[in-house]
C-alpha cells in the first residue's frame, strides 16, 4: 500500500506545506490539477489519512458524490475537515458559482448514529462521522466560534435571524473497514 497522504482539495492560492494540494486551476503551488466534479478523483482507494476542503463542496454540482469520492481516496479513520457557507448568510448567495448551502445537519446523512442516516441510508453508501461542527461568524474577519454554550445560542439565533453563521466546519472521521 502506497504512504498516506494529506490532501487539500479545491485549494485555490491557499497551498499548503507537506499537503497534495489540488485545484482545476494550474496555480503555482498546486501539485494536483484537476477538476473536483470529474471523477474518479487521479487517487488510489485509502489514499489521504486527512483531508481538507475549503469552501469548495458548495461549488460543486453533486454533494453525494463528492461525499463518496471522499470517501472512497480516505483511509479507514482518515480525519476530514470541510468549511462550507451557512444557509441563510449572505455569501451563499452573493457568490454566483455556488451552487448548494448547508445547515448544522448536511452531514448527517452520512453518519450511521443520526437519525438522517438511519432513515435514508439508500442515500449513499459513504460513511462518516461527525466528531465536531463549529461555526464562524463575520465580525471584521471570520471568527471560529467553538463553546459550546455559544454555538448553541448561534444555532437558535441563525434560525430566525439572516447573517448570524457565515459559514461552518465540520470535523468528520471517515468510517471503513481497515
Amino acid at each position: 500500500m502506497a504512504t498516506v497522504q494529506r490532501l487539500h482539495l479545491g485549494c485555490g492560492t491557499d497551498i499548503l506545506e507537506g499537503w497534495v494540494n489540488v485545484d482545476s486551476a494550474e496555480i503555482p503551488g498546486v501539485n494536483v490539477v484537476h477538476d473536483l466534479a470529474v471523477f474518479p478523483w487521479p487517487f488510489e482507494a485509502g489514499y489521504a489519512g486527512e483531508v481538507r476542503m475549503l469552501h469548495t463542496l458548495e461549488h460543486l454540482p453533486d454533494t453525494v458524490k463528492t461525499l463518496e469520492e471522499i470517501h472512497r481516496v480516505c483511509s479507514p479513520g482518515a480525519r476530514v475537515v470541510i468549511h462550507v457557507p451557512y444557509w441563510n448568510s449572505r455569501d451563499v448567495v452573493s457568490d454566483p458559482t455556488h451552487r448548494k448551502a448547508f445547515t448544522e445537519y448536511s452531514f448527517d446523512f452520512f453518519d450511521p448514529s443520526k437519525q438522517y442516516c438511519k432513515e435514508r441510508p439508500y442515500y449513499t453508501t459513504a460513511r462518516f462521522r461527525v466528531d465536531n461542527k463549529n461555526y464562524f461568524i463575520k465580525a471584521g474577519s471570520y471568527r471560529k466560534v467553538t463553546a459550546p454554550l455559544a454555538k448553541t445560542f448561534l444555532e437558535v439565533a441563525a434560525r430566525h435571524l439572516c447573517g448570524v453563521i457565515w459559514a461552518m466546519e465540520f470535523e468528520l472521521t471517515a468510517l471503513k473497514d481497515a
